[in-house]
C-alpha cells in the first residue's frame, strides 16, 4: 500500500524540531509556530487558549496537507506583547489546567475505588 507507516504520524524525526518560529515580515507582532507531528486536538485547545489573552489579536492554526503531519499556529498581538510571550504563557497555562484536570480525575477515581 501507499499509505506511510503509522509512527510517521506520531515519532518526530530525527534533527527535526518539535516546534519552530518563524516572524512575520510584513505584519508588526505577528508569527508562525510550526508544531511537527501534532493534529486538530492541539491546535484548536492551543487557539483557544491563545484567544483567551487579551493581547493576542489573531490566533489561528491550519493544516497544510493531511499527509504532512504538521499544524502551522498564527499569532498576532498588541504592542504589550510578542508572539513567543503568548505562545509561552497559553502552553504554561495549559500545562496546569491538563495538571487540574489529571489530579481531579485521580481523586475521583482514588474515591469510588475505595467504595468497591
Amino acid at each position: 500500500m501507499n499509505a506511510p507507516d503509522r509512527y510517521e504520524r506520531f515519532v518526530v524525526p530525527e534533527g527535526t524540531k518539535k516546534v519552530s518560529y518563524e516572524r512575520d515580515t510584513k505584519i508588526i507582532n505577528a508569527a508562525s509556530f510550526t508544531i511537527e507531528r501534532e493534529d486538530h486536538t492541539i491546535g484548536n485547545i492551543l487557539r483557544m487558549q491563545l484567544h483567551r489573552d487579551e493581547n493576542v489579536l489573531f490566533a489561528g492554526y491550519k493544516l497544510p496537507h493531511p499527509l504532512q503531519y504538521k499544524i502551522i499556529v498564527r499569532v498576532h498581538t498588541t504592542s504589550q506583547s510578542s508572539p513567543m510571550q503568548a505562545y509561552n504563557q497559553a502552553i504554561n497555562d495549559l500545562d496546569k489546567e491538563l495538571d487540574h484536570l489529571r489530579n481531579a480525575f485521580e481523586t475521583e477515581m482514588a474515591k469510588h475505588s475505595r467504595d468497591y
